[in-house]
């Protein structure tokens, strides 16, 4: 299953930008990222079958042995592509959240959408790597 970020805005060369580089090097999964200006733009069209999920502070918090669990089970029930759509500042509109398959927050704060990339590419590492059975995730 390939994991696509599709992300609002140009991250450039930052620290962000580094950090997203190491977690997304070393997820072994297919992933893709793909940047669209802050408004406007077309979303690429999903590998069917495919799953939306916004990334919104009204979403679910999800530990990440649960994220790990639904990535897997999306992935077995064969789901070719999980996207996961990060907005501008002003986040998602409402049609976007109604038509997605999943919201997920990370906390109760408001992230940078930049911060909030470095972390969800960190999460699809530690995701992968629980399904993989590494030892990276420390639960507990």
């Amino acid at each position: 299953m390939r994991l696509h970020i599709i992300a609002r805005g140009k991250i450039g060369r930052s620290p962000e930008s580094e950090l997203v580089e190491r977690y997304l090097k070393r997820v072994t999964w297919p992933v893709k990222v793909t940047e669209l200006p802050d408004t406007g733009g077309t979303l690429p069209a999903p590998l069917g079958p495919a799953r939306d999920v916004l990334l919104d502070e009204r979403g679910r918090q999800l530990s990440s042995e649960a994220f790990a669990a639904l990535l897997s089970r999306w992935r077995d029930d064969g789901v070719r592509e999980a996207r996961f759509l990060i907005g501008a500042a002003d986040g998602h509109g409402a049609p976007a959240r109604d038509q997605a398959d999943l919201l997920i927050a990370f906390g109760a704060m408001t992230w940078p959408h930049m911060l909030a990339r470095a972390m969800l590419a960190e999460q699809l590492w530690r995701a992968t790597s629980i399904i993989a059975g590494h030892p990276y995730h420390r639960s507990g």
